[in-house]
């Protein structure tokens, strides 16, 4: 639970808040996108659903439901909640109702008795009322009743703050009141405006109102797959006619929000499908005016509909959230003629420092005995890449577990263990790593991630995957669950947290690490790759290989590249003890030479293995190694006749470390 969603649940994805604004405020006729939240789990996605119904709640009808829990959720059952929901009366508007929906659903509920109008439409107009009547006084009213059924989905988003908690419980207490009958009037014409619609309702076969009604049923009871399919999208058509005929009153308000959070389930995706086609049958198809219908959902897999994974066949690039706007979705969307000009794909990046800095004072500054612990907050983003739930979960350990509050060897030593530290969620607890793989890892077994946990030996994730898994499967499921580090990215490279936790799972079977290092070695040595190749053997401890190669390179190449490929090769993941901190690792390492020999070999020796402990963020959370590192390349610059100039630079900039906003740049 968080104490702000707007302050936490929006930290670095602005452009969205934004974006929600002026859909909310446009016209109700005019287009919106269907805004989807892309990335891996914990990217922060239902943090922003609950950042903006807090935000946005308190002014305009908004309805959110999960797709992602164990309760099925038929097309249908959601439709009846999100309607539900938006029925809530706010202080500004009169109540919104769904007399079509309402209708719809009613007909195709229970079976009907009768197999054709022969038997008479009072039949069916009784037998309808009788159903209504039934629901009414179980439930008070007839969507009411769809609360039961689908309950589990209207749960909060995870990490939802203590605001946002209080305004949808009061939206669910406010729209659960018994209300005056929705379909209104007598018996005789209680169904008579509403069953119309249907008549007329191009996929319906007759222009009958009470035979259109029966159809309904008998889709539901009696229909083969395509004719469940036509009631869904007449269904998905009735509720967007509502909205329209709600916005088109006087005191009504003028655009509603949608927010579905995990749609990338089954039943997600199928409700996503409908409302994309149905408004694009009610919108381009028909000419009607667009819906008033603010959408945000949320996946963290890629969708079938859009086709392969590598977004190839796709019209559509994805966007950053912090640029999203009206105008760039219309300057990007594809043409009208084809549904995907309705989608808004938004890639959730990782948080910057800055956003990590601002996240741990909130959650730690206000506690005098954690406020020391944010000085940490490089470690932090080094450690997690950013990951806004990766960042939340470490935080929760260090204020569960109390580390030393003061920089020095003792929290050095403490941190280096941080991934089997006990966290509690609940009334569980597992260790940090366990909890977090779980979820970013999710559907996956326990041979899947053993499996995967050796191709992450691998820098290059593809690379890893075809020499130590059988098939492509795992590199594509990792691909569409948006697992790899963001779209720009040459190199399909694990996401740094993903990475890190499968590798202190392959540090604890130092065969399978030898073993998966020394074949990616030898792949590239058949390549013809030596930076790849020197960086498995450094990660197999081969610090003399990797020296004698460095030392035979400095001669040959110019200061600059020679610094690009050492710092490329010593970002090499290890497996050193989990005892000790970085001075301490750095000691059982040991030189090359006598300390009394400092010679071109020897100096690059140190500083090989000193920027090897460095890269680590649990080898080195305090960076202390810094400044080991740039008396290294000041003793190179001195070793060398000429071109020192990048040397020294480097030196410098170990010396006066700034670290980065971003955490895809060292190590």
């Amino acid at each position: 639970m968080r104490e702000s969603g707007t302050g936490m649940g929006l930290r670095g994805r602005s452009g969205i808040l934004s974006l929600v604004d002026a859909c909310l405020k446009e016209s109700p006729a005019a287009e919106r996108p269907l805004t989807m939240l892309l990335g891996p789990p914990g990217s922060g996605a239902s943090e922003a659903h609950s950042a903006l119904m807090e935000h946005f709640g308190p002014q305009y009808p908004f309805a959110f439901v999960n797709f992602g829990g164990a309760q099925s959720l038929l097309p249908r059952y959601a439709l009846g909640l999100l309607a539900r929901q938006l029925e809530r009366k706010l202080p500004r508007y009169g109540r919104s109702h769904f007399p079509l929906l309402s209708l719809g659903l009613l007909a195709s509920d229970q079976e009907l008795r009768m197999r054709s109008l022969a038997e008479g439409r009072r039949a069916v107009q009784r037998q309808l009322d009788r159903f209504q009547e039934e629901n009414e006084a179980r439930h008070g009213d007839y969507l009411a009743a769809f609360f039961e059924v689908g309950m589990g989905a209207v749960g909060m988003p995870e990490g939802a703050s203590t605001a946002a908690l209080a305004l949808f419980q009061d939206a669910l207490r406010r729209s659960r009141r018994s209300m005056p009958t929705l379909l209104g009037g007598r018996v005789g014409n209680r169904l008579t405006s509403g069953a119309q619609w249907y008549g007329r309702h191009p996929m319906t076969r007759s222009g009958d109102p009470m035979e259109a009604l029966v159809e309904l049923n008998l889709w539901r009871h009696e229909g083969d797959e395509n004719e469940q399919e036509r009631l869904d999208l007449v269904l998905f058509s009735a509720f967007l006619e509502d909205l329209r005929r709600n916005t088109a009153r006087n005191f009504m308000p003028r655009s509603y929000l949608l927010l579905l959070d995990n749609s990338h389930t089954a039943y997600g995706r199928r409700f996503l499908d409908l409302l994309v086609r149905a408004r694009h049958d009610e919108t381009v198809v028909a000419g009607h005016d667009s819906d008033p219908l603010t959408v945000v959902a949320s996946s963290n897999r890629w969708l079938p509909r859009w086709g392969p994974a590598t977004g190839d066949s796709w019209p559509w690039q994805l966007r950053g959230p912090d640029r999203a706007s009206l105008s760039d979705w219309n300057t990007h969307r594809p043409t009208r003629d084809s549904e995907d000009t309705w989608w808004y794909p938004l890639r959730l990046r990782d948080l910057n420092l800055d956003e990590v800095r601002i996240r741990i004072e909130l959650q730690l500054g206000g506690h005098s005995d954690l406020a020391p612990l944010t000085r940490l907050t490089p470690f932090v983003h080094r450690l997690t890449g950013g990951l806004p739930r990766a960042v939340h979960q470490v935080l929760d350990v260090l204020r569960q577990s109390g580390p030393p509050p003061d920089s020095g060897p003792q929290q050095d030593r403490w941190l280096r263990t941080l991934p089997d530290r006990q966290l509690r969620s609940g009334e569980h607890t597992a260790t940090l790593a366990d909890t977090a793989l779980g979820h970013l890892l999710r559907d996956f077994d326990d041979a899947e991630r053993v499996t995967l946990a050796e191709c992450a030996a691998a820098r290059d994730f593809s690379v890893g995957t075809r020499l130590l898994s059988p098939g492509d499967a795992l590199f594509g499921e990792i691909r569409s669950r948006w697992l790899l580090s963001g779209p720009l990215t040459v190199v399909p490279v694990l996401h740094p947290w993903l990475r890190r936790l499968l590798l202190w799972r392959l540090a604890g079977r130092p065969d399978a690490w030898d073993a998966a290092h020394e074949l990616l070695a030898e792949f590239y040595r058949g390549e013809g790759k030596p930076v790849q190749e020197m960086y498995h053997q450094l990660a197999a401890g081969r610090t003399d290989e990797v020296t004698a190669h460095l030392t035979r390179r400095f001669t040959e190449v110019p200061a600059a590249q020679w610094i690009a490929e050492f710092n490329a090769i010593t970002a090499a993941p290890n497996r050193l003890p989990t005892d000790r901190g970085p001075v301490e690792l750095l000691a059982g390492l040991g030189p090359a030479r006598p300390e009394r020999v400092r010679d071109v070999e020897s100096v690059i020796h140190t500083l090989v293995t000193t920027r090897w402990v460095w890269s680590d963020p649990l080898a080195d959370p305090a960076m202390r190694l810094n400044d080991m590192i740039a008396d290294g390349y000041t003793q190179l610059s001195q070793l060398r006749r000429n071109d020192i100039v990048a040397l020294f630079n480097e030196a410098e900039r170990h010396r006066h470390w700034r670290d980065p906003q971003t955490a895809g740049g060292e190590g």
